[in-house]
């Protein structure tokens, strides 16, 4: 028999039986206890270790549940055979050698998709949160409408007529956890043999998920009021991806005439749609938000995609879908038996939000406050004006900076980094090659305070004037 010689730490953390337990597993594991060896019984190890003979048994009960050691009644206990006993491999805590463990760090990150998490509500979320939890409501953990809850998608209805313009029923809105699940959502409404036309450059990410869903993917050319609708008539697409309100990464406002011009395009054929990705048209500074595509369209024709991940936080992964009318059908065929991918609790908490008003003061402080950094960023860039344009301000939460023929966008980014800033270059996000495409850097500042775009816009400019 083993006595099982095991220092007990009385002041650790971890309680005595638990050192009994993990001393004993460890030493049965290694070998160092074989396989039938007879352990001490709980009264005899209790004495021997100076502790209760409950603390023993509990250690023994751990051990037995575990089956690391069997009972034999009228004969006590003994290790148990542990092959085919399924054992966690150690974690290795020690990075290989050479291994990058770390991205590199940046002082300033002028990331183009940033937001401003400091002026997250958090007061009104945690209150809204605690009001819906208040009673036992045990309706909210169960699953709920597949496409997302009535009141949250007549509160999204509301706000989309009253701010965007847009023209729908509750019933057209499918709510879910993020644009891409939508996409997909949508790939299976509308079957694999779409052909979908992106404008160059573009969101990458929905450009790759219609790819992986085995839809034809192509890219249509662009001029400066958006994708050219006289190119898309020669593809042989039968769905287009826009975004009209402000495009990306380009910062293009679609003006009427050229929305105009794509919504004759699909009003042409049965089977020609319009998805109109509205990603952050409520941030626009210099006259009123554009209406959407989608409340020009009277031949049913536009998808309208959007968020509140931009507005208030990436994290919060509840993004909503307009259908057309007629693709409902479809999708109650396709989709319907499809659970609801964002909770119900979530979901109370963004309809009050709506509803009591507190979504409309939170995007007027954050159009302010982004609005002051914009105008703040401008005015340090003003140096640069003898060298580059300046394109896409006035709206969203970037501008770009396009230098003249000659000048090399890795060579303009590897400058910045000698200096710890991060900057991001348009060609990141060509899908297609662009001919005789000119260096343009891509600014985001929605997530710089307003020291640090002053400070980052001044070193900037010295090294790239």
């Amino acid at each position: 028999m083993n006595e099982l010689t095991i220092n007990l730490k009385t002041k650790s953390d971890m309680p005595l039986y638990e050192q009994i337990y993990r001393h004993i597993k460890t030493e049965i594991q290694s070998g160092r206890i074989a396989c039938r060896e007879k352990l001490p019984s709980t009264r005899a190890l209790s004495r021997h270790l100076e502790v209760s003979r409950s603390t023993v048994e509990l250690a023994y009960e751990q051990l037995l549940s575990e089956g690391y050691i069997e009972s034999e009644p009228c004969k006590g206990f003994f290790a148990a055979q542990l092959e085919g006993l399924y054992q966690f491999a150690e974690l290795n805590m020690v990075s290989k050698a050479g291994e990058k463990t770390e991205k590199k760090k940046y002082r300033y990150d002028f990331s183009p998709r940033g937001i401003d998490l400091s002026s997250f509500p958090y007061n009104v979320w945690r209150k809204l949160s605690k009001e819906i939890l208040v009673d036992d409501r045990t309706d909210l953990f169960c699953l709920g409408n597949s496409q997302g809850e009535e009141g949250l998608r007549n509160a999204i209805r509301n706000y989309l007529y009253q701010a965007r313009g847009v023209n729908c029923q509750p019933e057209q809105i499918i709510v879910g956890a993020g644009n891409d699940y939508l996409l997909m959502l949508l790939g299976m409404v509308m079957g694999e043999q779409r052909k979908v036309a992106f404008e160059n450059p573009t969101y990458k990410q929905a450009y790759r998920l219609f790819r992986n869903l085995s839809c034809e993917v192509m890219t249509i050319d662009m001029d400066k009021y958006g994708m050219e609708v006289s190119k898309l008539c020669e593809s042989n697409a039968d769905t287009a991806y826009v975004m009209p309100s402000h495009q990306y990464p380009l910062g293009i406002v679609m003006p009427i005439k050229r929305r105009m011009e794509l919504l004759r395009w699909a009003g042409e054929s049965e089977e020609r749609y319009i998805i109109e990705d509205d990603y952050d048209s409520e941030f626009r500074y210099k006259g009123r938000p554009i209406p959407a595509l989608q409340g020009y369209d009277v031949n049913d024709k536009v998808i309208y995609l959007g968020t509140f991940s931009k507005s208030l936080a990436p994290a919060i992964r509840i993004s909503y879908m307009v259908l057309p009318k007629r693709l409902l059908a479809a999708y109650n065929e396709k989709c319907r038996f499809l659970s609801s991918t964002v909770s119900k609790v979530d979901q109370f908490i963004i309809q009050r939000f709506i509803e009591e008003g507190y979504y409309e003061r939170h995007l007027n402080k954050m159009r302010a406050l982004y609005k002051n950094r914009h105008d703040i960023l401008m005015a340090g860039l003003k140096p640069l004006l003898t060298r580059c344009s300046i394109s896409g301000e006035h709206a969203g939460v970037h501008l770009l900076l396009t230098f003249p023929s000659g000048e090399k966008e890795k060579e303009l980014i590897r400058q910045a980094e000698e200096k710890e800033i991060r900057v991001y270059g348009l060609s990141e996000y060509d899908i297609d090659e662009q001919k005789d495409a000119k260096a343009t850097i891509l600014l985001g500042y929605a997530n710089m305070s307003e020291e640090a775009i002053r400070d980052a816009s001044n070193i900037l400019c010295k090294i790239w004037k």
